[in-house]
């Protein structure tokens, strides 16, 4: 199963070779100013398993967190995911071509949720990250 996505303006593009591990709404106050929604929808990516296919120079990459590398395309701003250790480890869902194959589990950070935001989808809630969280 190969999963492929990219940004709105379609510079930057990427594929994953292996099934998305975990799904996962982040409702952190970061996350939501980087996407300007209440929250953002992430997936853990095996090591290895992904790779720019088109504009890997148009990628821009900002440091949000002592660990935490945000990419984003620099054209249209687009956030396509995270890296960690240098490679692409996080994607953003609704960047995801089709089915991604996987759905969140739950709500991260919802005490930090958007105080107009209630979050009703019936997932698990945690203060900061699950405790089965991956890196």
């Amino acid at each position: 199963m190969t999963i492929e996505g990219g940004c709105l303006c379609g510079a930057v593009r990427y594929e994953v070779n292996k099934p998305l591990k975990k799904a996962g709404n982040c409702h952190c106050s970061m996350c939501r100013k980087a996407h300007g929604a209440a929250f953002a929808t992430f997936a853990v990516v095996e090591p290895g398993s992904a790779r720019w296919t088109l504009g890997a120079d148009a990628v821009g990459v900002y440091a949000s967190s002592e660990k935490g590398r945000r990419c984003f395309c620099k054209h249209c701003g687009s956030q396509v995911g995270e890296l960690l250790d240098g490679e692409l480890r996080w994607i953003t869902l609704g960047t995801v071509d089709g089915d991604p194959g996987v759905r969140p589990e739950g709500n991260m950070f919802a005490a930090s949720r958007a105080p107009w935001y209630e979050i009703t989808d019936g997932l698990p809630q945690f203060d900061g990250y699950p405790p089965s969280a991956e890196s």
